[in-house]
């Protein structure tokens, strides 16, 4: 019954957009519209066929980027079409009102034929998301950029001035649909020379044994006072159904061991204390803390920071940025940076900087990408290495981030 209920709703999207599509072409040749249909029409049918495929055959062996790539497909295709109708139905409202009037003039003078400017604007808006979302699919998904800040401390010591951090989060390695790639990453990381890189968190998306095929590219990761990681919401196993608790605890326990072999350190709840240049660095890494309700809290502050006393630099890796004001800032104001992830930009938005920096996760995470200071604290959210669900980007691209400390 589900199935049918949402084949149903397929097959009502695909009947009320075909109205634009057949208003578009009505005045071509016979052969261009019956091409053009066909091409319409292929889709519903493949969908069609999907659906009766996957829930009569077992495709658990089928190759996994294929499945990726056709379900995301197909999903596009679907999503296009909603911006689609909604200009449709406010035609057909604007029609309903029109044929109100005509019923009470008499005349029946008004045209009730659909409106030329409304369906073309219609068709426009379904092409618009159908081709960024297969563009940034095919072009964007290792397509990795560099983004670079420099942080003015007023207290940092000049024996730290020119510190060079990488910065890497939500990696998301059960999503990779490639493996060759993603090397481009760590050679742009390890290019950068840098004097610490950090992970802070969501190393796959549910399962440990997701990262297998990837610890050999990922521990080619080499910085001159170490690698440092944190746990993020995903690493925990909490959206997987486990057949035994045991199994759940099995899985996080093989997760923290492959950090050891990525030869990256794992912070829980803990910190450590690094000399550079006769200097001590504090590093704290909390386990995955949100101020959002819907993500369980791992992270204990207190515990991390105890003991750490005092040192020129204090560097925090915290997954969720939601935790920086709603902890990090009243409860540890000698932190000067904090690092995050978690959001990915959504994997989709727009940035052109100096003119204009938006994305819908915005209007769940005040902090969501990019460099934020409040007073002398700085926070830096990451926008992912990886991605999830959607194999792709659209507008924010995957993020090696590069920061360089300056003292003032």
């Amino acid at each position: 019954m589900r199935t049918l209920f949402f084949f149903t709703i397929l097959l009502a999207l695909d009947i009320y957009g075909f109205q634009a599509f057949r208003y578009l072409v009505q005045n071509w040749s016979v052969t261009a519209r019956n091409v053009m249909y066909g091409l319409y029409w292929a889709i519903p049918v493949l969908a069609i066929g999907t659906l009766v495929v996957v829930n009569t055959v077992d495709v658990s062996d089928w190759n996994t980027n294929f499945k990726t790539y056709w379900r995301t497909f197909l999903f596009i295709a679907y999503i296009s079409k909603l911006p689609l109708v909604s200009v449709l139905l406010i035609d057909d409202l604007r029609r309903g009102v029109l044929w109100v009037v005509n019923q009470f003039s008499g005349d029946g003078s008004i045209d009730l034929g659909r409106s030329k400017f409304l369906t073309r604007t219609a068709v426009v808006l379904g092409a618009l998301p159908f081709t960024s979302l297969l563009y940034g699919m095919v072009r964007n998904p290792y397509r990795y950029k560099r983004y670079s800040e420099r942080l003015k401390l007023s207290k940092l010591p000049a024996n730290l001035d020119g510190l060079k951090i990488i910065q890497i989060s939500d990696i998301h390695s059960g999503s990779f649909t490639f493996k060759e790639p993603i090397k481009q990453a760590i050679e742009m990381i390890n290019a950068e020379k840098p004097d610490l890189v950090f992970f802070t968190g969501d190393l796959v998306n549910n399962v440990a044994t997701e990262m297998e095929p990837y610890v050999d590219i990922f521990d080619k990761i080499e910085a001159k006072y170490g690698v440092y990681s944190v746990l993020g919401n995903h690493d925990y196993g909490d959206y997987e159904r486990w057949p035994t608790p045991e199994a759940k605890v099995e899985n996080l326990q093989r997760l923290k061991d492959t950090h050891k072999r990525l030869g990256w350190d794992l912070l829980l709840n803990e910190h450590r204390h690094i000399e550079i240049n006769g200097e001590r660095v504090a590093v704290i890494g909390v386990e995955n803390y949100s101020m959002q309700l819907r993500f369980p809290k791992y992270g204990d502050l207190e515990k991390a920071c105890e003991n750490c006393g005092p040192a020129a630099l204090k560097l925090l890796l915290s997954h969720d940025p939601s935790h920086w004001e709603g902890q990090v800032i009243k409860d540890q104001p000698d932190i000067d940076i904090t690092f995050s992830g978690h959001t990915h930009g959504m994997q989709f938005g727009v940035e052109i900087p100096g003119w204009v920096r938006w994305s819908p996760i915005q209007y769940v995470y005040k902090q969501w990408a990019g460099l934020y200071q409040k007073g002398e604290q700085y926070l830096y959210v990451n926008r992912g290495l990886g991605f999830l669900g959607y194999p792709g980007r659209v507008g924010i691209l995957p993020e090696v981030a590069v920061l360089e400390l300056k003292s003032v």
